[in-house]
């Protein structure tokens, strides 16, 4: 029997390999929260299709439990620190970001945003270090020999394990703090007047004082908020690579005036066309989100007999993700209030205290299977804090939302919906328990709520590969053909003065100065003549 499974398992694998044209070997530099959720099933899918993966990633890692049997390999960076103290850290920076930012000015929001990024840089630093810098290490994954690097950018260092590897990599990504990644890593246009910048919260059709205001955050990302100490990763980026390094690690590895720069060979966006706004893209950008969504599953008895209690009314789904799980009493409470006036019944995940106001048509779970509760005919609405994930879930399955947005990318994320018709947007500091129960009566009774979310749902759907299929076959591409050199566009190999032709303006202004130099001389000189030559009849 024993040897009966070998033989199948065997053949199975050989089947992958032949469906894919080989079975390569792919490194992982990933990031934790909501971003390792999405590119898992990535990495799921190519383990499916007999790939070999090896993931690295910290022993301070909370999300990542190494110790346990796990399809994935994984290739452990032992730094100081716990993995109590990495999720301490997280759960300080989510306090800061729900119950502290929404109470400052703009101003002040953002550096203390900031300063968290600043303060990670230290353990950032120790994560590159112990692993750029460990002989061994680096010499066990140069013998391994991997075809392909998929790599999450928000954070510092895969790119530059991928170049000491000499290793094609792919970038999967939601956005960048202000595009400023997209932009100076992979090129990527972003006017300003019709392309708003992220976490700015506005959408393409702007005023001229959202113009304006649109401008003045692309120069902000830019010079004030810098998501991580540059100057600092230039340094150590050079150091690593044995060479001076021209501009911030953000430009992926630049090298040298006039020597060939490395870059992502794809990079994948986790967004798509119904969810983006019209703008120009680069043809190594390709969009992926939603690549987690799929058909309902059956819900748990108890789940399904309380949702079909609900009667004609329907239900609400209402999550905030799993990273915030509690809130202030007072909000849970009018929260509560406002949910108990609903005819619907409301599904609720929640893990802090029971509020006092809770209504008898709300249950409050630990977990919920959000994407199969979205997928039931008798979900009417979703209350969301604007995470990609779950609006992609809303999305597939054309569910109309109340967003709650809180930090990062969710005021994006809700302005984007809102644009659409498929949400109302609800401000997490100042809602009232009114506020709150309007947008939901607002999104659930006015059709065309329903119906734009619909639409959303319709053109996801109307794909001609599924975006899972779309992720694969182009890290599989990158393997196939050690790179996608063909889709990189000339702008790597320019100067930023070349970038922004400003050697052409000025080459051009220099002629028509000459120009204007040259016919006013003329000028004179012929008024000077015309001058002399009169003067001299007269005498």
């Amino acid at each position: 029997m024993m040897f009966e499974k070998c033989v199948s398992t065997i053949l199975l694998l050989q089947f992958c390999c032949a469906g894919c044209g080989f079975c390569g070997k792919v490194l992982v530099w990933p990031y934790e929260m909501s971003h390792w959720l999405n590119l898992k099933i990535i990495l799921e899918e190519l383990l499916q299709r007999g790939h070999e993966l090896t993931i690295l990633i910290s022993s301070r890692s909370y999300l990542f439990d190494y110790h346990n049997p796990s399809a994935f390999n994984f290739e452990v960076i032992f730094v100081s620190g716990t993995r109590e103290d990495a999720e301490k850290k997280v759960n300080e920076f989510l306090d800061a970001a729900v119950n502290i930012m929404p109470t400052l000015s703009l101003w002040e929001s953002a550096k203390l945003f900031q300063n968290f990024f600043l303060e990670a840089t230290e353990q950032f630093e120790e994560v590159c270090r112990k692993a750029v810098y460990n002989e061994s290490l680096m010499e066990k994954l140069r013998e391994t020999k991997y075809d392909v690097m998929v790599i999450d950018p928000v954070v510092p260092c895969g790119e530059l394990v991928a170049e000491l590897l000499g290793v094609p990599f792919v970038n999967s990504i939601r956005h960048s703090v202000g595009d400023i990644i997209e932009r100076y890593c992979g090129h990527l246009p972003v006017p300003p007047s019709y392309v708003p910048v992220s976490m700015g919260g506005l959408t393409d059709r702007m005023t001229f004082m959202e113009r304006l205001k649109n401008m003045m955050f692309t120069l902000f990302f830019n010079f004030v908020l810098q998501q991580y100490d540059f100057q600092f990763w230039d340094q150590f980026y050079s150091e690593a690579l044995g060479k001076r390094l021209c501009f911030s690690w953000y430009t992926t590895i630049q090298r040298p005036l006039g020597s060939q720069r490395k870059a992502s060979e794809i990079w994948l966006i986790r967004t798509y066309w119904d969810f983006e706004f019209p703008r120009p893209y680069l043809p190594n950008f390709e969009f992926v989100g939603g690549l987690h969504c799929k058909p309902a599953k059956p819900l748990p008895k108890e789940m399904e007999d309380f949702i079909q209690s609900s009667g004609e009314d329907g239900v609400v789904v209402f999550s905030l993700g799993f990273l915030v799980k509690n809130l202030t009493e007072e909000k849970a409470n009018f929260i509560a209030s406002a949910l108990a006036q609903l005819p619907q019944k409301v599904l609720w995940r929640y893990k802090g205290k029971k509020p006092a106001t809770l209504g008898a048509n709300t249950r409050i779970f630990d977990w919920l299977p959000q994407n199969d509760l979205l997928g039931h005919p008798k979900t009417k609405a979703f209350i969301t804090h604007g995470g990609t994930n779950g609006i992609y879930e809303a999305i597939y399955h054309g569910i109309p939302m109340v967003g709650i947005p809180m930090f990062a990318d969710q005021p994006d994320n809700i302005a984007h919906m809102k644009a659409k018709g498929a949400a109302v947007e609800v401000n997490f500091n100042t809602m009232t328990s009114a506020d709150l129960l309007s947008a939901l009566r607002t999104v659930i009774y006015q059709p065309s709520y329903k119906e734009n979310a619909m639409r959303l749902s319709r053109i996801h759907h109307d794909q001609p590969i599924k975006p899972l299929d779309r992720a694969v076959f182009w890290i599989e591409f990158v393997m196939r053909h050690k790179g996608a050199k063909h889709l990189r566009p000339a702008s790597h190999d320019l100067t930023w003065f070349q970038y922004h032709s400003l050697d052409v303006i000025g080459f051009l202004l220099a002629c028509v100065a000459t120009v204007i130099f040259t016919v006013t001389k003329c000028c004179l000189f012929s008024c000077q003549k015309i001058g002399t030559g009169k003067k001299k009849k007269r005498e």
